[in-house]
């Protein structure tokens, strides 16, 4: 059985990510949650059926748009570097979870801008639902960016690293 705090957790995950339907099956228990459309929590037993509790889940708030003025030059820099970023190696996020770049609090980060690192250097932790997966670089070469801050959360396929291969 999932734990209230658990089933926080996966909702806010799902809430900061582009997912608009999560299902979860497992055992007795299955949650199934759709953006914008409320969250059905059910547990399903073969002796007695359970009431079903349903919990209205928050519209996501959108940020006003601002309208950009035609800029030439930002547009030419942007160019330039998205060229110079193509030919780099993205190391993305496997899946949806919070980021850290160290072990513990208090202990040094895996890696940092400068550092070389191998196919299998471990270059951050991707927590979700409360497992700490190790994020492997799958490649050689030098960490150039760093494109996401500690304790930030992730979604799948999110680039989190920039490296210049060897």
């Amino acid at each position: 059985m999932l734990k209230i705090q658990e089933i926080r957790e996966i909702i806010k995950l799902v809430d900061a990510s582009s997912i608009e339907e999560f299902v979860y099956e497992a055992d007795e228990v299955k949650v199934k949650l759709k953006k914008n459309s409320g969250i059905v929590i059910s547990n399903h037993t073969p002796e007695a059926p359970k009431p079903i509790e349903t919990v209205q889940a928050a519209p996501a708030v959108e940020a006003p748009v601002a309208k950009a003025a035609p800029a030439v030059e930002k547009q030419e820099a942007k160019t330039v570097e998205t060229a110079s970023t193509e030919s780099l190696h993205k190391i993305v996020s496997p899946m949806v979870g919070t980021f850290y770049q160290a072990p513990s609090p208090d202990a040094k980060s895996f890696v940092q801008v400068g550092d070389k690192i191998g196919e299998e250097s471990i270059v951050c932790i991707v927590e979700a639902m409360k497992l700490f997966n190790e994020i492997e670089a799958e490649v050689k070469g030098e960490i150039v960016e760093i494109l996401v801050t500690d304790g930030e959360l992730v979604e799948y396929g999110q680039p989190l690293f920039l490296v210049k291969e060897n």
